[in-house]
């Protein structure tokens, strides 16, 4: 599906404005910063829906120096990945909570078990406080 840059943009804003407070609260430490696509020379994630770059919060009290944390949403792969717009707003969401766990300092192990994980997961467990399980 194909959507324009506005209203994907849209999206990304409606995203952030229902994340839960566990989450919600990193947004000022981390810019969310949308582009079309992985850069060709990043080969490790040329099929990531979004990327986390940056130190996770316990990294960063181990190693100080290091650039600024941020999240990289790629819009061409995500609208590639969606049959619909239902659709695109959830992953849209789900990707940017996946890469706020890694923030938190979440593997992908940890992700997968509170359904941020993999895109052909149906079952989305949003309760990241652990109260239902997926």
């Amino acid at each position: 599906m194909k959507i324009s840059r506005n209203k994907f943009d849209k999206l990304v804003e409606d995203a952030i404005a229902s994340l839960p407070d566990e989450f919600a609260h990193w947004i000022d430490e981390v810019p969310i910063i949308v582009e079309d696509a992985p850069c060709r020379s990043d080969k490790d994630i040329q099929d990531a829906l979004g990327f986390y770059q940056g130190p996770s919060l316990l990294g960063r009290l181990e190693n100080s120096g290091h650039l600024p944390p941020r999240i990289l949403l790629y819009r061409n792969l995500l609208m590639d990945a969606c049959d619909s717009l239902d659709e695109l707003a959830e992953e849209i969401r789900k990707t940017l909570l996946h890469e706020l766990g890694h923030h938190a300092g979440m593997d992908e192990e940890q992700l997968d078990q509170l359904g941020y994980g993999s895109l052909d997961d149906d079952s989305i467990d949003w309760d990241v406080d652990g109260d239902s399980g997926p």
